[in-house]
């Protein structure tokens, strides 16, 4: 899985981070706030959108009279205490991140979450040190399944999309990495796990965590000499 591979990019909630379990419940509060009701596709529709892109939905979807930003703030307000306390790494995940430091693998993050929200995720667990690059989806012109998140950050590592590696919990983020010309691991979340034959049949690889990747995958990887 790992050989030939220069860097290691994460989408960061239901992938890195157990943190999907989140926005169902912000989704829930936040819509009995302002009397809205869901459409049948809400969840499709909204798969792999940017934190703005959500947001601009919103407003759009329900004609809310409110800014995007006002309803991305309200969003900011609701989470960052969660992401903060009560988000943590997935089994494996800081020991498959050591693994990849040691070999010298670049590691980035292309999450489709708000940058504030994913810092506080990240800084909370001690995590950020690892990584050689984050960017969100609000950075580039399109959020996933448009590669343009994955591209970004493999551009700022200095390595060919060939030379990546993606872990992913949801199709629309599986395709974004695909779309970017990298192979793509897909990770078991509670979430998703109703999508789990297409998430198999859409990427190249699927893992329950990351202590299901086999000690030998160790062995055949590190940047060539």
């Amino acid at each position: 899985m790992l050989t030939g591979k220069k860097a290691v990019i994460f989408d960061m909630d239901g992938s890195l981070v157990d943190s999907m379990w989140i926005w169902p419940e912000v989704d829930r509060i936040f819509m009995d706030r302002y009397s809205l009701t869901p459409p049948a596709t809400f969840h499709k529709d909204i798969e792999g959108m940017s934190y703005t892109e959500t947001a601009r939905y919103f407003v759009d979807t329900f004609r809310m009279e409110r800014t995007v930003e006002q309803v991305m703030q309200e969003w900011r307000d609701m989470t960052v205490r969660l992401y903060s306390t009560e988000v943590f790494p997935k089994p494996g995940a800081v020991e498959f991140l050591d693994e990849m430091k040691r070999r010298g693998i670049f590691l980035g993050i292309a999450t489709s979450n708000d940058r504030v929200i994913a810092d506080a995720a990240l800084n909370a667990r001690a995590l950020m040190p690892y990584f050689d690059s984050v960017r969100t989806s609000c950075e580039v012109a399109a959020g996933k399944p448009a590669p343009d998140v994955y591209l970004k950050v493999a551009e700022d590592l200095g390595v060919e999309p060939s030379e990546c590696l993606v872990f992913e919990d949801v199709p629309n983020g599986i395709l974004a990495g695909k779309n970017a010309g990298m192979e793509v691991c897909a990770v078991d979340d509670a979430f998703s796990r109703p999508l789990e034959a297409e998430k198999k049949r859409l990427a190249d690889y699927f893992i329950r965590d990351f202590y299901d990747i086999p000690e030998q995958t160790y062995e055949r990887c590190g940047k060539e000499k």
